[in-house]
């Protein structure tokens, strides 16, 4: 999943695909493998590889294309692997968010509209924990009352090969002091988004999750995230802009 992809179109195999992965995700709270999604889009096996090749391009999924089972390791919001945030519905785990900022955003997905989701997780500096409670779009509360979302890694780097070092670029910390104290342990400087810039920033991308069944490809466009980004009132100059 290079940057600067030009825009293409979905095939129908995908949009049928792409729909099945969320469907069985926020039913499930796991994504499903080939059978499953077999049996729910009645797509061949080939069918299935080329519509997920198409989904991985257009940033709707990670697929291990190496593996023969063509393993699905995330769809954003969701992660298949343990991340740095746990969402719970109904007091009950449900799944892995892709990172701290997709986190935000899974309970902006219609299966989810009138429920509480509560998101736990852990400051990236010192790994105290972190609670978020959010709801249709809104995040409701959050303790302590000074979180951030630190993001390590600018846009430039994003999606490089895919979106897995950007995800594990999007955490929790509990101040502004820890985000300083992190970017120490990491030796990188970064951008932190205060808890409304970082809902205003995942807004777009989370009302449109299976609200627009046949919603274009992403496509990673650096210079314009990063203006989008200062536009909101994020410091960018960690990033060197």
């Amino acid at each position: 999943m290079p940057q600067n992809v030009p825009e293409f179109p979905f095939s129908d195999d995908a949009l049928k695909l792409r729909q099945v992965v969320y469907e069985h995700w926020c039913k499930h709270g796991h994504g499903p493998n080939l059978r499953a999604a077999h049996e729910r889009t009645g797509l061949s096996r080939e069918r299935l590889l080329e519509a997920y090749k198409q989904l991985d391009l257009g940033i709707m999924c990670i697929v291990d294309q190496d593996s023969q089972n063509f393993n699905l390791l995330k769809a954003p919001p969701f992660s298949s692997y343990p991340s740095q945030a746990q969402v719970y519905v109904d007091g009950r785990f449900h799944c892995y968010a892709g990172c701290a900022m997709e986190s935000l955003a899974i309970c902006m997905m219609p299966p989810f509209a009138g429920k509480e989701l509560r998101i736990e997780s852990y400051c990236a500096c010192c790994l105290a924990p972190v609670t978020v409670i959010t709801k249709d779009g809104a995040t409701l509360s959050y303790r302590p009352d000074s979180i951030r979302v630190h993001v390590s890694l600018s846009p430039r780097d994003w999606n490089k090969t895919n979106i897995v070092s950007m995800c594990d670029a999007m955490n929790f910390v509990l101040s502004p002091e820890h985000a300083l104290a992190y970017e120490r342990k990491i030796v990188r400087r970064g951008a932190l988004f205060d808890m409304d810039q970082a809902r205003k920033f995942i807004t777009g991308t989370g009302k449109a999750r299976m609200w627009q069944y046949d919603r274009a490809p992403d496509y990673m466009r650096p210079g314009r995230i990063i203006d989008g980004i200062r536009a909101l009132g994020v410091d960018v100059s960690g990033w060197g802009e």
